[in-house]
């Protein structure tokens, strides 16, 4: 069965990754006040966007997810030729209508492989699943990792719907903004559901409006709050790796990789406080630590400088 994955461009894993593994990509685009950004990984359009646009425009832009006749296309186009089952895994729903529209693109696309599928003499049923991942960004990322991997390895199909379903209740992800005010300010935009903005404002609150204050943010189990807040953004970075190489270290990880993103030039991510513990941790324990540059998409909600990280495995309090 040839098996294929299919994601929105807010999964940040390296683009190494999706090279080798053939991993497609749902376009959003941002409106960034004129101007009109297609997400879709590039590497350079993602540059020219930290580089020209993200502190300038960034806090007005407005996200465009894929609607349903789009997501279908897609499928219809190449996706139900080039293999018999594809995991679609998106963004958690509870920030964008991707899985949503995914979801309703699933009953046409259904409804109308067979014609395109014999018009190229392709044999056979096709099938999808469209997966709420429940989380964000590198958190999304574990996810595919983890699938990606099983794949290439050729574990059923079934097996691979099962190992999915016991991840995503158990992927936790944690980042620290570089900007607490930015992101108080700008939350998740138009199309977007309840976001990250409201968790800002609330933490806004609970310090007392001292942005000053770095917080650690957990992601888990679709849900944002507080898991540490510290002085200064080095010392929260530090706590925040620093929890993740103590989860590698007592063997706690289900996954077989640690997901990081950073908003901004990744090759400042080694030199950060706490990375080369976890880097030796994970090396130890033969854990891959896949570091990738953070969506445009991600960026604009989270601001310049924020690093995410995540796995699957158990989930303790910081």
């Amino acid at each position: 069965m040839r098996i294929g994955i299919l994601v929105d461009s807010t999964c940040d894993l390296p683009e190494a990754d999706f090279a080798q593994h053939n991993i497609r990509v749902m376009p959003i685009s941002i409106r960034l006040g004129d101007e009109l950004l297609v997400d879709e990984r590039d590497a350079a359009a993602t540059q020219h966007f930290y580089a020209e646009q993200i502190d300038t425009k960034g806090v007005d832009a407005e996200s465009i997810p894929y609607t349903s006749e789009q997501v279908q296309a897609v499928f219809l186009e190449r996706l139900v030729i080039d293999y018999d089952l594809v995991f679609c895994i998106t963004v958690s729903s509870r920030h964008s209508q991707i899985f949503d529209n995914a979801t309703r693109a699933s009953f046409g696309i259904l409804k109308q492989y067979r014609a395109v599928r014999a018009a190229a003499d392709v044999q056979g049923p096709f099938s999808m699943r469209v997966i709420d991942s429940k989380t964000i960004f590198a958190g999304t990322a574990v996810l595919v990792a983890e699938v990606a991997a099983l794949i290439e390895a050729g574990v059923p199909a079934n097996e691979i719907r099962l190992k999915i379903d016991e991840m995503i209740p158990n992927v936790c992800g944690y980042m620290v903004p570089a900007n607490l005010g930015y992101v108080r300010d700008r939350g998740f935009r138009k199309n977007d559901r309840k976001g990250l903005g409201d968790t800002m404002r609330g933490m806004a609150l609970t310090l007392g409006s001292a942005l000053s204050m770095h917080p650690v943010i957990s992601i888990y189990r679709g849900e944002e709050n507080p898991a540490n807040v510290n002085r200064s953004y080095e010392k929260s970075v530090a706590r925040m790796l620093g929890h993740v190489t103590e989860r590698i270290t007592a063997g706690e990880l289900m996954s077989s990789s640690v997901c990081l993103s950073y908003a901004g030039d990744i090759t400042r991510v080694p030199a950060m406080p706490g990375y080369d513990e976890l880097a030796k941790a994970a090396r130890e324990r033969n854990i891959q630590l896949k570091l990738a540059t953070m969506s445009a998409t991600g960026a604009v909600n989270v601001g310049a400088g924020c690093l995410f990280i995540a796995y699957a495995g158990k989930h303790v309090k910081m």
